[in-house]
């Protein structure tokens, strides 16, 4: 599991989130009280539809076989990695890398994300609600992305906050968006609720997964609201049905 520098992380997210985004989208001072938004409600299909199948993990998995490098070098995959094995490839239509998963526990302070489960919570995240709040890590799924650096600038491959990524692990398939940034130098990092759909343990110290997550970033994908988890699962899908071919 990633060990975080604290001064790292919080340079990170506070610089990145003001450089890239803008005053219009920095992040809400910490203590403001956030409204409950309970996740969105998934839809199924209407009345005498016939639902399609799912795009499967294998199907996927079969168009990231190999990789294109795009990044200018590969990244580590834990602060205290010495070596960078992680290289960002690319296809005409997304972007995909294969590591590990950390646990971002970072956003809104919730009893599963504070500063007594994670001593490295930041109450803010590079992206936030259509509301102005920072996201919240236990409830919303989200990719952590590497600031922009030498290696790669995420934003030059048709990605931003609230792009739909596929994220897979053993054998099971979710529908996440990017959320937040982190070091520059450093790849594979989740939201504690992505952890949760994935089966992995979401803790944001001991859990998270060493190995075997694959991230494929769509391009040009962006939902609004960030934080609608109904559209995130609708637009994934259709975006993974045509990237194996079936739209």
């Amino acid at each position: 599991m990633r060990t975080r520098t604290f001064a790292l992380t919080a340079v990170t997210s506070a610089v990145c989130g003001a450089a890239l985004l803008g005053p219009a989208a920095l992040p809400a001072t910490a203590g403001v009280p956030v409204p409950d938004t309970p996740p969105d409600t998934r839809v199924g299909p209407a009345p005498g539809d016939v639902e399609d199948p799912a795009v499967s993990a294998e199907e996927l998995l079969a168009e990231v076989r190999s990789c294109r490098q795009i990044s200018r070098g590969r990244y580590r995959t834990d602060a205290n990695r010495s070596k960078a094995t992680v290289p960002v490839c690319g296809t005409t239509d997304a972007v995909f890398w294969k590591a590990d998963m950390d646990i971002d526990c970072d956003g809104r302070k919730t009893k599963a994300c504070n500063t007594k489960s994670d001593p490295y919570f930041q109450p803010q995240t590079a992206f936030q609600t259509s509301g102005g709040t920072p996201l919240d890590s236990a409830r919303l799924p989200f990719v952590v992305v590497p600031a922009p650096g030498r290696i790669w600038d995420y934003r030059k491959s048709g990605l931003t906050g609230g792009s739909v990524v596929a994220v897979i692990h053993k054998g099971q398939v979710r529908y996440a968006v990017i959320g937040d940034t982190g070091p520059a130098g450093i790849i594979g990092e989740g939201s504690y609720a992505l952890a949760e759909e994935l089966s992995i343990d979401p803790h944001p110290t001991t859990g998270g997964a060493a190995s075997g997550v694959t991230y494929i970033a769509f391009k040009d994908s962006r939902i609004s609201p960030i934080e609608s988890r109904a559209k995130a699962e609708r637009r994934g899908e259709a975006l993974a049905r045509a990237f194996v071919g079936h739209g």
